[in-house]
């Protein structure tokens, strides 16, 4: 399959943006065009599962400085606290999104900062250890949202951790749906 152009377009852009000091905004700003339109992402990268969110590889770069995700949640589906280690921004494309972040430190229970909040298509939220990096993601849909992550690294191979209600913090791999480390698009 061909990479839809508005993702090619967006693909461009961040590889600008990591030649920049302070690429984050500015990648930010590439995501909100790519997620401001939602006529391009085919369904095969769209489809939720029954019983939890999915997380399907669109793009990973070659020298391993990003990827591009989009995540599919059905109805009531969340995922645990957890963290990324790097960078990343989060674009709505359709349905909404409600984050909650935490403050974890891996001994006590996480602790709520402040209220959730909600994203809603053409909304973009930056993530990672200098903007805020633990949170917990539900979808405030009441069908199947989806919304596209560009990540630091390649985010289905990196180590990362999810922090249990209770205290305490446990390493995860979180994958892809598709089964795919390499870009799930051709050319």
């Amino acid at each position: 399959m061909t990479t839809p152009e508005p993702l090619a377009h967006c693909i461009a852009e961040v590889e600008q943006a990591l030649a920049q000091p302070a690429p984050q905004a500015l990648i930010g700003a590439a995501l909100a065009r790519l997620v401001a339109r939602d006529d391009w992402l085919p369904p095969a990268y769209a489809r939720p599962h029954a019983d939890h969110y999915q997380q399907y590889l669109l793009h990973a770069d070659p020298a391993g400085r990003f990827s591009i995700v989009s995540f599919v949640w059905g109805p009531g589906q969340s995922t645990p606290i957890h963290d990324h280690g790097v960078w990343g921004a989060v674009g709505v494309l359709r349905g909404a999104e409600t984050s909650q972040p935490y403050a974890a430190n891996g001994t006590t229970p996480p602790r709520p900062l402040g209220p959730p909040h909600t994203l809603l298509p053409g909304a973009v939220e930056l993530i990672g250890p200098d903007v805020g990096d633990i949170h917990k993601v539900a979808n405030a849909h009441a069908g199947v949202s989806v919304s596209i992550h560009i990540y630091g690294t390649n985010i289905g191979t990196h180590n990362r951790h999810v922090y249990p209600a209770q205290g305490g913090v446990k390493p995860f791999i979180s994958g892809y749906a598709n089964g795919a480390e390499t870009p799930g698009f051709a050319g």
